[in-house]
């Protein structure tokens, strides 16, 4: 069960939860993803309208912004959750965990691919800003309040603004 996957994500990730339950009833990322996936399947089917509304509708109650089109892997976390933004052609991978205020955004205002890529087992730090068409590759790490306008190499842990790689890392370890 897919619901039930994510919400054990979210015990490992976060030393605070004491039970499934409480991440059930009291998460707002994992309220968001709920949210997420109901609006996500109307968009596959072109329910463009309702998918935004009930896009719009966690939005209102969780305080973050997923647009139905993005495409989320599993185990997506998304702790403390208030003012993540995640662009409509956003690509998240597997096993990711972001923080508080991330935004995934677009660069420009044409159609098509503008919003970053996000590989498997990724870790975004609260309040980084990743923009554009770029990609974060596999076990990479970026660091609280970076700002990201290129790709990282799998593995790579970068911070500041603009980011830079401060380190490199082995990126088949599989921990973020």
């Amino acid at each position: 069960m897919k619901w039930l996957d994510t919400a054990k994500a979210y015990k490992k990730h976060d030393p605070a939860v004491r039970t499934i339950a409480e991440v059930l009833l009291l998460y707002p990322g994992y309220h968001a993803m709920g949210y997420y996936r109901i609006a996500h399947q109307l968009y596959k089917y072109h329910c463009f309208f309702l998918a935004r509304l009930i896009s719009q509708m966690g939005r209102f109650m969780t305080q973050i912004e997923i647009h139905p089109g993005a495409q989320i892997g599993r185990r997506f976390v998304i702790d403390h959750g208030n003012g993540v933004v995640i662009g409509e052609t956003s690509i998240i991978g597997d096993d990711c965990l972001i923080h508080h205020g991330v935004t995934l955004g677009g660069k420009t205002r044409q159609k098509g691919k503008r919003h970053p890529t996000l590989g498997n087992r990724v870790h975004i730090g609260a309040a980084a800003q990743i923009i554009g068409d770029i990609t974060i590759g596999d076990n990479a790490v970026v660091g609280a309040g970076s700002v990201v306008t290129h790709n990282v190499a799998p593995g790579d842990i970068v911070a500041g603004v603009p980011a830079r790689t401060i380190r490199s890392r082995c990126s088949d370890s599989g921990k973020i």
